[in-house]
């Protein structure tokens, strides 16, 4: 979410549209006003103390939302836009102080989650439930997105706006694997990656079972990407202790975290990407490879249907098998000439995906929203 916010702004701001970003300061060590770039600006917002954990943030939802409406008032805006629910709670409340329309981008949702055995407090889902009913427009990132908003919510189908992510070519694009390999000081033979959040979520599990499912004792992951959540240590421990229960511990790298620009360097020296989510809104990560021309094996859900043609650019994974995940793996790593193919298709595919493209969109839809009377709502 933090790429996200971060890419669309910039192509914003380029675009003509001036931005203001709030955050919740989680640092002293960070200016109150950073000035990205001409009409990219981000707020430090000082709410609660730096160290809290995701699961405390609901806590100080009022007093984030008290300072930022007494920044905002009598300043020149058109519209509000809220990313994830604890932002969409505040933006709800703005919306009606100042008569605002607000646009809401969730990125998950709860109860989508909940289908997928990964439950959220209720707080949330009711939470959602309000953001969604009194948005004046809702980004979905797919059209999974857009089906589960209106399944799930009941969201109006006429607000929800159908505008999915990029991705800057400038840095995502095929590169050569020996080189990369060299530039991560990585040993040569076949490598998976996994990259992302480790939380049960993300089932890198999965990706580990699959490793040991294959038929061949030379192929190695990658897993780049630190703990997340409240189950997150928790997860890189299970996984951990499974890595040691399937004799794996020479095959898998954890490595922590990485700037996201770096991740190419990762995506052009693998082989393959690993991604056997339970359910994903879009996967960021999935467009990201592909535009670097590797070949991505992913769980059949959500926006992964939408970024991954099986057979053409990767394979859908429509179980939690790991033999599933290993037959496709296989497929790949036996057939260099496929391959070759599937990580083009990828590349040519994510052509059609770019920040300025999103942006364009972005723009015309403020413009409209700000000529409307904002949505009402009971909370209003």
């Amino acid at each position: 979410m933090n790429v996200y916010v971060r890419e669309l702004v910039s192509a914003l701001a380029q675009a003509g549209v001036d931005s203001t970003v709030y955050v919740r300061r989680a640092s002293d060590e960070v200016d109150d006003l950073v000035e990205v770039e001409p009409g990219f600006r981000v707020v430090q917002v000082p709410a609660g103390p730096g160290d809290l954990t995701k699961d405390d943030l609901p806590a100080i939802i009022d007093q984030y939302t008290k300072w930022v409406l007494d920044h905002v008032r009598g300043a020149d805006v058109d519209a509000i836009h809220a990313n994830y629910w604890l932002s969409g709670v505040a933006g709800h409340r703005i919306k009606h102080e100042l008569d605002l329309p607000l646009v809401s981008t969730f990125h998950t949702l709860a109860r989508a989650k909940a289908e997928t055995g990964d439950p959220e407090p209720r707080r949330r889902i009711d939470a959602e439930i309000d953001v969604i009913a009194c948005s004046d427009a809702i980004l979905a990132n797919s059209p999974a997105e857009r089906d589960q908003l209106i399944r799930l919510y009941g969201a109006v189908p006429d607000r929800i706006e159908i505008v999915p992510p990029g991705v800057d070519h400038a840095f995502f694009s095929p590169g050569d694997q020996a080189g990369a390999r060299a530039a991560l000081d990585l040993a040569p033979g076949p490598l998976l990656l996994f990259a992302g959040r480790i939380q049960p979520l993300k089932g890198l599990d999965i990706a580990v079972r699959a490793l040991a499912a294959l038929d061949r004792d030379d192929v190695r992951l990658l897993a780049v990407g630190g703990a997340s959540g409240a189950a997150g240590r928790a997860e890189v421990a299970r996984v951990r202790a499974l890595i040691d229960e399937l004799d794996l511990v020479s095959r898998v790298q954890f490595v922590p975290p990485q700037p996201h620009h770096l991740l190419s360097t990762f995506y052009r020296a693998a082989d393959a990407l690993l991604m056997p989510s339970r359910s994903e809104s879009f996967g960021l990560v999935a467009l990201e490879a592909a535009a670097c021309g590797l070949p991505v094996v992913a769980a059949d859900v959500g926006g992964l249907r939408t970024l991954v043609d099986d057979g053409v650019t990767g394979y859908l994974v429509d179980d939690r098998d790991p033999r599933a995940y290993a037959d496709a793996l296989a497929r790949i790593l036996n057939d260099p000439g496929h391959a070759a193919g599937l990580g083009g298709a990828g590349a040519e595919m994510a052509r059609r995906y770019t920040w300025s493209t999103t942006a364009a969109r972005l723009r015309r839809l403020y413009e409209d929203l700000s000529l409307r009377t904002p949505v009402a709502c009971a909370a209003g």
